[in-house]
């Protein structure tokens, strides 16, 4: 099985796991890591001089990715694997691995079920950042969510956002998170927004401190095309994809919807949302 891993910098006490982890790759697999993480890797010790490396402007798909760390890693290569058609299993050794299939000790193991066809292969809607005022982006992609937010001022926002062409309403306040089912337990939850099984067909617009009490979180078909115009006293405002911000004029115009392709996402077969939930996000638990 040709496989490419990928993996974040924050690893150290990790690393016995991990030379075991490429190791047994190496031997087993048509193995090949992200050349960042190779050098990483070989700075703590881990032994990859026989393991091929690759820069991402140079990856061209695989039979399997290993993202190695926490959510914020496999988000980081999703909008690759996913132009790619190559589905990816979250190993964890970060906080909450909320996307990951299993710890590092389980990585082996794991990666022997994927080869017999024991896991799931899930679908993830990912969302596109389609234009900035009519210019179309190249590649704009999110897994989670693309977030509206205030940069540098206590101005308050105003953005009118329409729905297909549709007038949906003007939303004042601190900002407009706009997520994917996966997204929904992410910043999306942090500002009250609904949480959304996975596999759901459906976008969520969460409004950040509305400055209407009102003003609530709304769920639209994720073949929906969203327009936001942004304007504030402020000269600025921010666009957070998936965590990675840029920043525009007050004024401009995004548009928003659906990704061309989803990301494959593997998971046990006994892989339960609702578990999930109780067991990292601690979702109904007793908490007195």
């Amino acid at each position: 099985m040709k496989i490419a891993l990928f993996g974040n910098h924050y690893q150290d006490r990790y690393k016995d796991g991990l030379n075991s982890l490429v190791q047994h790759l190496n031997d087993n697999e048509d193995v090949m890591i992200e050349h960042d993480f190779a050098c990483y890797l070989a700075s703590i010790g881990v032994d990859t001089r026989a393991v091929p490396t690759f820069g991402t402007d140079q990856f061209h798909g695989a039979e399997l990715a290993v993202s190695i760390g926490g959510d914020g890693t496999l988000l980081s290569r999703a909008a690759l694997l996913a132009r790619h058609h190559t589905p990816v299993v979250g190993i964890n050794t970060g906080h909450l691995g909320y996307l990951a299939a299993c710890r590092l000790s389980e990585a082996i193991a794991m990666i022997d079920r994927i080869k017999r066809g024991e896991c799931r292969h899930e679908q993830r809607t990912m969302l596109q950042l389609v234009s900035i005022d009519g210019k179309p982006c190249d590649n704009v992609i999110a897994l989670n969510e693309i977030a509206i937010l205030r940069q540098d001022t206590t101005s308050m926002i105003s953005m009118p956002t329409t729905i297909n062409g549709t007038m949906l309403t003007t939303y004042k306040g601190d900002g407009l998170v706009i997520s994917t089912p996966t997204g929904s337990t992410a910043y999306n939850m942090s500002v009250g927004g609904p949480i959304i099984t996975p596999l759901t067909s459906c976008l969520t617009l969460s409004p950040i401190s509305p400055h209407s009490l009102t003003m609530r979180p709304i769920v639209v078909s994720d073949d929906s095309e969203i327009v936001v115009t942004i304007n504030t006293r402020a000269q600025w405002i921010q666009v957070s994809v998936d965590g990675m911000a840029m920043t525009l004029p007050s004024g401009s115009t995004v548009k928003i919807a659906r990704a061309p392709y989803r990301l494959s996402v593997i998971q046990k077969h006994d892989h339960n949302f609702a578990s999930t939930l109780r067991e990292k996000l601690l979702w109904g638990a007793d908490q007195r």
